[in-house]
């Protein structure tokens, strides 16, 4: 494989529509600008505007919790408890699906659980729980329940764990999106067997170092709301200096490009209303630990690409600040079987929660490559 280096390697990419190195194939999809206006735009605080034709709910779906004994790398062998959800028919082909850490068990919403899921917005689109069965987990010590460090390779055996209680020996594909790409990457190094095909979306092999020192001070603001006895101040303190990681310079200056009022006789710029809004509604459904160890799970998180011997889709974000593009590009080069998608998008490492119909065409075109490598079988 040729030596090139990451900066080079980012700049071809954006330059050109399309190249291919080697055993690694890119594409650069530029168009996502045509879906911006007319598709709705979700927040992490879990609003979102009504879809045009929004696809009919999957109509079964089952929700379970089994306890087990699982050693975790930092804590010792715990009993732990793993809730899991299925959507879409029982004997249908399996896809994981896997979000950050504010993600959940509930992908898409059903006629047996109709309160909107995480992903709804890919119902029908990039996700089809008519032809596949999508599965889900509750992430390891989202609860609050585990305060002590959390390794994305425990994460990969809780998901084995769930897929044994479930009678599943494979999954067609693995979805992974942010922390849920971490994870689906050391599920592939763990359980190469057990995965068709990965796809993996705003995550890389690592983390890289800028987004660390960023969490690293998200946790020392919830450490010093400790400190002072007010935890809910802590923490929507951090979830909205997380916010400006998640999205950009280029959406805020488009939204929030107002200037300050003065209020009570001190300045209050545009954006800390939505700020403010979106710190109260994450406290409003994460505690404080919960939070610190998952976290902690990212910064954690390392492979070695070479490793990973599963076909792997890897879809960065050109505008994203806590993947960076020089990431994705070292992670799709070093993977064996490797097919990288670059996007563009103003909504940085949310493009996998807003830019729906773009991310819609590249989980299609994954999982259609998917099936037919696997034949559509179970």
């Amino acid at each position: 494989m040729s030596l090139v280096t990451p900066h080079a390697r980012a700049a071809d990419a954006l330059g050109a529509a399309c190249y291919v190195r080697d055993d690694v194939a890119v594409a650069l999809a530029d168009a996502l600008t045509e879906t911006r206006e007319a598709a709705p735009r979700p927040e992490r605080d879990g609003r979102a505007s009504p879809v045009a034709a929004t696809p009919v709910r999957p109509s079964a779906a089952v929700r379970g919790r089994l306890r087990i004994a699982l050693p975790l790398r930092y804590a010792g062998t715990r009993e732990v408890e793993i809730a899991y959800e299925c959507v879409g028919p029982a004997d249908a082909p399996v896809v994981l699906a896997a979000g950050g850490i504010s993600a959940h068990k509930h992908v898409l919403a059903s006629e047996t659980f109709p309160e909107p899921g995480w992903w709804d917005t890919q119902n029908g689109r990039g996700l089809d729980a008519d032809r596949t069965r999508i599965v889900a987990i509750d992430w390891l010590g989202a609860d609050g329940a585990i305060d002590a460090p959390i390794d994305a390779r425990d994460q990969a055996d809780a998901i084995a764990a769930a897929l044994d209680a479930l009678g599943i020996v494979a999954v067609e594909a693995y979805v992974g999106a942010s922390y849920g790409a971490m994870v689906g990457l050391q599920f592939a190094v763990r359980y190469p067997q057990r995965v068709g095909r990965l796809v993996v979306i705003s995550g890389a092999h690592r983390a890289h170092p800028y987004a660390s020192a960023w969490r690293a001070l998200q946790r020392q603001i919830v450490g010093l709301g400790q400190l002072q006895c007010d935890d809910a101040q802590g923490l929507s303190l951090a979830r909205q200096l997380a916010m400006l990681s998640y999205r950009t310079p280029g959406e805020f200056a488009e939204r929030f490009d107002a200037p300050p009022s003065l209020v009570h006789g001190r300045a209050r710029v545009a954006a800390e209303d939505y700020l403010e809004h979106c710190g109260l509604a994450y406290v409003a459904r994460t505690s404080p630990t919960a939070f610190l160890r998952l976290s902690e799970s990212i910064d954690l998180h390392r492979i070695e690409p070479e490793a990973v011997n599963v076909p792997t889709v890897v879809i960065g974000i050109a505008e994203d600040r806590l993947v960076p593009v020089e990431d994705i590009f070292e992670l799709a080069e070093r993977l064996p079987q490797a097919e990288l998608r670059l996007l563009r998008s103003k909504y940085g490492h949310d493009a996998f929660l807003t830019e729906i119909e773009a991310i819609a065409a590249q989980l299609r075109a994954a999982l259609s490559a998917a099936a037919a490598c696997t034949g559509g079988a179970a």
